[in-house]
């Protein structure tokens, strides 16, 4: 993904982007393409870029551990600046591009901000029920015969300090 600046005027500029996953080289989170939506905002010595990605995912759900594709949207803004980096920059978000940059790659920021919108906790669904403990039934697919009435040992000190407290 290549946006030609040379040449450009100041102003907005919109963008769309259509990729495959192979050529950005995250297939093993995603599939399909991935949709980029870029407004560029161009002035005098700066380019300000506001993206959003949507993508397919495939995970293993962590509670119930079955493969599934969710939908994943993200946003990210870049700041490239014309001119030499100083010593001293501390901002992830803002790229220094030389005077004479005839174009802007998206790849790597699209690999980067993609990657990072895969959530910590990877779900089927948001109310999923997960496995049973004893058996390894998936709850999601019905209740198991499991007697959940047994307390495992570790638990009693809290389940004493539970008692403890609705008794006050």
């Amino acid at each position: 993904m290549i946006i030609k600046i040379s040449n450009l005027r100041d102003g907005v500029h919109n963008y769309v982007f259509d990729e495959p996953i192979k050529e950005i080289g995250i297939e093993d989170f995603f599939l399909g393409n991935v949709l980029a939506e870029i407004e560029l905002n161009k002035s005098n010595n700066q380019i300000v870029l506001n993206a959003t990605l949507k993508l397919n995912a495939h995970f293993d759900c962590d509670r119930c551990n079955i493969n599934c594709t969710t939908n994943i949207t993200t946003s990210y803004q870049m700041v490239y600046l014309f001119g030499k980096e100083p010593v001293e920059s501390d901002s992830i978000n803002v790229i220094y591009l030389p005077l004479d940059a005839d174009k802007i790659k998206l790849d790597d920021d699209v690999k980067d901000f993609a990657l990072l919108s895969i959530p910590m906790k990877k779900l089927c669904k948001d109310d999923c029920k997960g496995l049973c403990l004893k058996c390894g039934k998936n709850l999601n697919e019905g209740n198991c015969s499991c007697d959940k009435s047994e307390i495992d040992d570790r638990w009693l000190p809290l389940v004493d300090l539970k008692n403890k407290i609705n008794t006050n």
